[in-house]
């Protein structure tokens, strides 16, 4: 090290820190979440939102079953066999064709509208309404080979992969498991009317597709807490951003208080120029000054120009002896107006005697000067 440097100690941190390379150690502000959340940066789990329409999906298609069954069996002894194949003209296959399409809208309606507003429930209950046009927008960064090595290998992509994994394991064994308990059943299928095999088979599934959709729940509550974590991470600030947001927001602290500086000064300016044009300045006689003006065919009661305490009563009273204003002495009087009249206001109706003493007194001081 230089030796001319060797008496000096250097505070780095304080040059880190005014550069703004804090490191975000903050909670978000309500602002940057709502600028977060109108760039449609949210946090949601994609596992949860499956789930949910796993296991509604399925219980809306088991309880919906026998209908479903009455209804094609309707549809095949009305249609097929009933008619027979020699009635099979073009007219009738159209027909038929618009017939089928009415069938399955009546199957696959109540599955697809319970499914639609499970997604849309789970969908606003964990983002709410949220509408942003940023996502669409083209960002060079998602075709840079770089960023999209880094997302490959990044933490996020280890999680979703772990979570991939944990999937596949856990509906293995469930079906694995459940397959199992009722392996010895599938023998006597041989044996059995067709009506009982799809009855027995529906029963399975959906016992399978029950126990998936739960699990898949749990995993997705697990995610949305996990997507909620990370969302907070990303948004954390550091102070410097946080100095940053509400200098922004609420201004300078430092140009704020030169601000008021400056119109405080103004103020007394405004209000010193108003001393060589008062009738009289009542005094306590060192602390407080309070500036009167009356004009007889304008005002209904004297007015409170200006006032001050202790530097401002000085200053007052020079001004008002430097252009010849009377000074009263009335210390109760002084300090009644004071505190009680604002600058500009009038003087109130239970001070008018006390007051018009005094302005009777200058008048008369006046008069003799004359």
């Amino acid at each position: 090290m230089d030796e001319r440097l060797a008496g000096y100690r250097f505070n780095l941190q304080l040059f880190a820190e005014d550069q703004g390379s804090g490191e975000r150690t903050e909670p978000a502000t309500p602002k940057k979440r709502e600028e977060a959340r109108q760039k449609g940066q949210v946090f949601k789990s994609s596992d949860l939102n499956a789930a949910v329409i796993l296991a509604v999906g399925t219980v809306v298609t088991f309880a919906t079953l026998p209908h479903m069954v009455s209804t094609l069996q309707h549809f095949t002894a009305t249609y097929l066999l009933d008619r027979g194949w020699y009635e099979f003209t073009p007219e009738y296959a159209r027909f038929l064709l618009g017939e089928v399409v009415l069938v399955l809208a009546r199957l696959c309606l109540p599955i697809m509208g319970a499914t639609f507003l499970a997604a849309l429930l789970v969908s606003y209950m964990q983002v709410g309404f949220v509408f942003s046009a940023e996502p669409l927008s083209p960002k060079p960064d998602r075709i840079n080979p770089l960023s999209g090595f880094k997302r490959i290998f990044s933490k996020r992509a280890l999680v979703e992969f772990g979570k991939s994994m944990a999937k596949v394991v856990i509906v293995g064994w469930i079906v694995y498991t459940t397959i199992k308990t009722q392996f010895d059943l599938f023998p006597r299928f041989v044996d059995m009317d067709p009506l009982a095999i799809v009855k027995m088979l529906s029963n399975m599934i959906f016992e399978l597709a029950l126990k998936v959709g739960l699990v898949l729940i749990i995993i997705g509550v697990m995610d949305y807490f996990y997507q909620w974590y990370e969302y907070e991470q990303s948004l954390k600030m550091s102070k410097y951003d946080i100095r940053q947001e509400y200098k922004q927001s609420e201004g300078d602290p430092q140009l704020k208080a030169r601000q008021k500086q400056i119109q405080r000064e103004y103020a007394m300016r405004r209000m010193m120029a108003e001393v060589p044009k008062a009738d009289v300045v009542i005094t306590n006689p060192t602390h407080f000054a309070v500036v009167l003006k009356y004009e007889v065919d304008v005002m209904q009661a004297p007015m409170v120009v200006a006032k001050g305490q202790d530097f401002v009563a000085q200053k007052i009273k020079e001004i008002a002896q430097e252009h010849q204003v009377v000074m009263v002495e009335n210390p109760p009087l002084a300090r009644t107006l004071y505190y009680s009249v604002e600058i500009g206001a009038l003087v109130p109706e239970e001070m008018y005697q006390a007051v018009a003493e005094v302005l009777a007194f200058v008048y008369r001081h006046k008069k003799l000067a004359l």
